[in-house]
Formats: structure tokens, C-alpha cells, sequence
């Protein structure tokens, strides 16, 4: 049976799982082929060099091997190297980067190539490492955005979704997981203006730095809370009727 063997993956850990008494299972989300499994073998003997290497929120260079045509196998990893950078993220912004793997692990598919979100879900963990406070929030939502868009569960947010009408300019939408984007009803516990739903479909097409400075602009603009609120919802739905266990926790430590 013929082996192919990736080199040098750049690739983050979201989750392991116990195999046997001395090795794991990882889950691992790269750049390259998206969320694959990887046995690492003897990775949990003291004398492993996986151990100090196979952790979460840190950005590897992992090289494994595929057997036959590889899809939907669990690969064996052969190396993985830290590639440095910055140190792991603590209190709050753990907590936050622990949330976002959850959310790979229960939205994407094994081995559908994302790069993209790759590219910004590094973005993302490097400022979890090095700062808080205000620019935490627009690059979670950016996360968030680019997730439901790479895996087909955003709808264009420059038209309401059943119409396909243009905004009006005077009005506000609220995004819904089971109708798209709509016109705000007096219920509704969270609404954009049009124009703001306008910005971030324009920075949504240029991706990269121009994206997540919209979207720190915005968060300027008053718009956090509405757009969190919305966008929390509408992952929840799509993950399924169970609260997300990191959700959980940080509700949890919230009440404490």
C-alpha cells in the first residue's frame, strides 16, 4: 500500500484524546488539509520529545504520514516541531482560544481545506498570547464571521436573505439562523443598522488587516454586544442544541 508523507504542516492542536496507556490521539487543524486525526505514538512516555511540543494554542510544524488514499484515516505523526513565536495564552484569553477550537472540532468537516480561516485563527491565538482588552473582541468576531462564511453558513449581509432586496439605509437587520439576514421586528434582543451590516460585507471580501480593522472600528462604533449576541446564536444553532462546554465554563466562572 502506497504512503505519502507531509512535511513541515503548519498546524495547531485543538484536541487529544488518551489511544493507550503510552500514546494519543490528536486532533489537529492545518493549513494545508484542514481538521485531520493523528496518532502520535508514545507520546505520553516520559522520555516522549511529543510531550513538551503537542500543546494547544501553539503554532507547529508537523510532518506525518497518509496510508492509501488517507481519507477519513487516522495518520501517524512522525515529528512536530514548535515553531515559536509567542507563549500560551492565559486566564480569560485561554479560556477564549479553548472556545474557538471547540467550535472547529464541531463545525468542520475532517480534511476540508480551509487556509483562510487558518490564516486567521493563527491571527487570532497570536493576539490571545500578547494582548487584551479592546483588540480581543474584534478578532474573535472576525473568527466568527469567517468561520460560518468558510463552511457556507453566512449569508451576504449587503441584502436581506429571503428577497434578496437591498438594505435600506434607514432600517435595521438582524441575523437569524433559520431565515438569514431580515428586517429587525420589535422583539428581536439585538439589531445592526444596515450600513453597519454594509462594512462588514465589504471587509469580508478583503479578508486580512483591512478586515479586522473594520470590525475594530465598529466595535468603536457601539456595535460589540449586537453582533456577539447574533453571532453566538447563530453558531450555537449550527453546533446543536447542546451549550458549548466552554461556553459553559466561562458562564460558570462568570457566576462565581
Amino acid at each position: 500500500m502506497a504512503t505519502k508523507r507531509i512535511s513541515d504542516e503548519p498546524a495547531f492542536i485543538l484536541h487529544q484524546y488518551d489511544w493507550s496507556e503510552s500514546s494519543l490521539i490528536l486532533e489537529a487543524f492545518t493549513r494545508h488539509y484542514g481538521r485531520v486525526a493523528l496518532v502520535a505514538k508514545g507520546a505520553k512516555k516520559p522520555t516522549s520529545n511529543f510531550r513538551p511540543v503537542l500543546l494547544p494554542l501553539q503554532p507547529l510544524r508537523l510532518t506525518y504520514t497518509i496510508a492509501g488514499d488517507g481519507h477519513g484515516e487516522i495518520h501517524a505523526l512522525k515529528g512536530a516541531e514548535w515553531v515559536g513565536g509567542h507563549i500560551m495564552p492565559m486566564g480569560d484569553a485561554l479560556l477564549s482560544g479553548l472556545y474557538l477550537n471547540e467550535l472547529l472540532m464541531r463545525l468542520l468537516a475532517r480534511e476540508d481545506t480551509h487556509a483562510p480561516l487558518f490564516d486567521i485563527y493563527a491571527g487570532v491565538v497570536r493576539v490571545l498570547a500578547s494582548e487584551h482588552g479592546e483588540a480581543l473582541e474584534p478578532v474573535l468576531r472576525s473568527f466568527e464571521l469567517v468561520l460560518l462564511r468558510e463552511i457556507g453558513l453566512l449569508p451576504d449581509l449587503h441584502v436581506e436573505t429571503a428577497t434578496l432586496a437591498a438594505l435600506r439605509a434607514d432600517a435595521r437587520y438582524t441575523l437569524v439562523a433559520e431565515g438569514g439576514l431580515r428586517a429587525a421586528q420589535r422583539d428581536d434582543r439585538s439589531t445592526l443598522q444596515a450600513i453597519h451590516w454594509a462594512e462588514l460585507q465589504a471587509a469580508l471580501a478583503d479578508d486580512g488587516n483591512r478586515f479586522t480593522a473594520t470590525l475594530r472600528t465598529l466595535m468603536g462604533a457601539g456595535i460589540a454586544g449586537e453582533l456577539k449576541t447574533q453571532l453566538r446564536a447563530l453558531l450555537q444553532y449550527h453546533c446543536g442544541s447542546q451549550l458549548l462546554r466552554t461556553r459553559q465554563l466561562m458562564m460558570d466562572l462568570q457566576s462565581l
